[in-house]
């Protein structure tokens, strides 16, 4: 059964069929983040004063930081896709719309890195 306007069909218009591989990734990331905020929550609660030799061995520990280096990649990736999605349902001038999307890209791979090279700086310190 086919939902295509005659008009559709003959200009080759239509679903582009990303719309659910993004709902999925958006859901995956959702799922996976949903124990990793519970154990950053609860470590960073546990840190006794928050001080900060006490939060830089924190992180320096290995399955500290190997889980944290997920959390900042999953959030950061999840709310890169979240935001894309906003821009995309809700600006409809084109050239605002791309500015947009390679703007919250820069942005947040920018962050994202920053973040990785952070957190990796303090565990290969000497």
């Amino acid at each position: 059964m086919n939902y295509q306007t005659p008009l559709g069909r003959a200009r080759g218009l239509g679903s582009a069929g990303q719309g659910s591989h993004e709902w999925w990734r958006q859901r995956v990331t959702s799922v996976a983040l949903i124990p990793l905020t519970f154990w950053f929550a609860c470590s960073i609660a546990l840190l006794p004063g928050l001080e900060y030799e006490a939060v830089l061995n924190w992180i320096a520990a290995p399955w500290n930081s190997v889980l944290l280096l997920f959390f900042i990649i999953l959030t950061t990736y999840h709310t890169l896709l979240g935001l894309q999605v906003v821009i995309e349902d809700y600006i409809h001038t084109p050239w605002v719309k791309i500015l947009s999307l390679v703007g919250i890209r820069l942005v947040f791979y920018f962050l994202g890195l920053a973040a990785v090279y952070a957190t990796l700086r303090i565990v290969f310190a000497d």
